[in-house]
């Protein structure tokens, strides 16, 4: 059962969606073709096989137009769906129904895309340790809504942002001086809530790093055998988390080398939409 984003925290991007179709006038297709009191009943139905997220996105698309329109959702978020599934029924004005198309699947297109995406990812590691997470890489706007959409395919959330956990990569230590500083620097800062990670591209580094109190410690582009031996040279001291040369060819071997983490910025950077059509009935 995956917990929903509040609407609060959907309206804002939705509108602004709507607002950049909708322009200065308005759909004057809509205006031109369809009479003002006209109703119409529809379906959100996929095209492909896939996990579904985003459902929210069109229910507040169609309401923000026409808030008397009935929506109810066939399915929930995170469900897996075969091509055909019907995902949502819709009946209200037709000119607020058609004017919020586009909006309502370009939205739940791409977080049912990254859903899909991801649940691939999980598959894969089934009977190992390890997790999947996404990263940073998201699309700008979007990435409370990617990140859940990741939480749909069963994946877990990275860092939201540079805000929530302290991550020291390859230029920040450069810049500090030292894998040592900036982790003692990092500590004199953290917060007794704020994690403290640390990007390594060896495993001489991982021996550096490890006496210094890092949470997590991301292996940047290791081989499996070399994920393997940092696992061995960590043992249970800190949470080892592999990340670059992740696809759905690799993430098996590097999930059986015991990492506990797996980062993998494909999940919301190149997520293939989900082909999701609405279809009058």
């Amino acid at each position: 059962m995956i917990q929903p984003l509040p609407d609060l925290l959907i309206e804002p991007t939705v509108r602004a969606a709507l607002a950049e179709d909708l322009g200065r006038a308005g759909d004057v297709t809509a205006q031109a073709c369809i009479d003002v009191d006209a109703v119409m009943s529809v379906v959100f139905a996929t095209r492909q096989n896939g996990v579904v997220a985003g459902l929210a996105c069109a229910r507040l698309a169609i309401l923000a137009l026409d808030p008397k329109a009935s929506f109810e959702a066939v399915v929930e978020d995170g469900a897996s769906v075969e091509a055909g599934a019907v995902l949502a029924k819709v009946t209200g004005n037709a000119r607020a129904i058609l004017s919020a198309e586009r909006t309502a699947l370009n939205l739940m297109g791409r977080l049912s895309g990254v859903a899909t995406l991801t649940r691939a990812y999980v598959e894969h590691t089934v009977g190992t340790k390890a997790r999947i997470v996404d990263t940073r890489k998201t699309t700008p706007g979007l990435r409370h809504l990617e990140k859940y959409a990741v939480r749909c395919g069963g994946g877990v959330n990275h860092r939201f942002g540079l805000d929530d956990a302290i991550l020291i990569k390859d230029n920040h230590v450069a810049a500090c001086g030292g894998v040592a500083n900036a982790l003692k620097r990092a500590r004199a800062f953290a917060g007794h809530l704020t994690k403290v990670e640390l990007e390594v591209d060896s495993l001489e580094q991982l021996a550096e790093a490890l006496p210094h109190g890092a949470d997590v410690i991301m292996l940047d582009n290791f081989s499996p055998d070399d994920l393997k031996k940092a696992v061995a040279l960590a043992g249970d001291k800190v949470v080892l988390e592999a990340s670059g040369g992740v696809n759905l060819q690799t993430v098996r071997a590097i999930a059986e080398s015991g990492v506990q983490v797996i980062s993998v910025g494909a999940l919301t950077h190149s997520a293939p939409v989900l082909d999701i059509g609405l279809d009058a009935v």
